[in-house]
């Protein structure tokens, strides 16, 4: 269960530094954005964390919808519609789906042991 959770926390690290950029302060390091919310070195603001879930939940839909799509045209019989394409879309829909519950589970369970700290 630890490598589980070991490799999941490096997937959301490397992921986190390809959105930062190649400027961005390594491993644990504050960066200067998170020091004055809504300042960014750029002058953009970096998207808050309900603008990134809301991203990855459209993200998650798109591809629930590209797969669909695919797999009905594959059963009308449309020739650009091949089976390998239409089972990796499934497989990449189902995994989105998988890891967007695992993370709703994650957030629940987070709420509910703040919630239950005593005062």
């Amino acid at each position: 269960m630890t490598d589980a959770i070991s490799s999941i926390l490096s997937q959301i690290r490397a992921h986190e530094m390809r959105m930062r950029g190649p400027d961005a302060a390594p491993g644990n390091a504050i960066a200067p954005s998170a020091l004055a919310p809504g300042a960014v070195a750029g002058g953009a603001a970096a998207p808050g964390f309900q603008q990134t879930l809301n991203n990855a939940i459209d993200s998650v839909s798109r591809a629930q919808n590209t797969s669909g799509a695919l797999q009905q045209a594959f059963e009308m019989g449309d020739p650009r519609a091949d089976l390998a394409r239409v089972m990796v879309a499934m497989q990449q829909s189902s995994v989105a789906f998988r890891a967007t519950v695992e993370v709703r589970n994650r957030l629940v369970q987070a709420y509910q042991d703040v919630m239950n700290m005593p005062v």
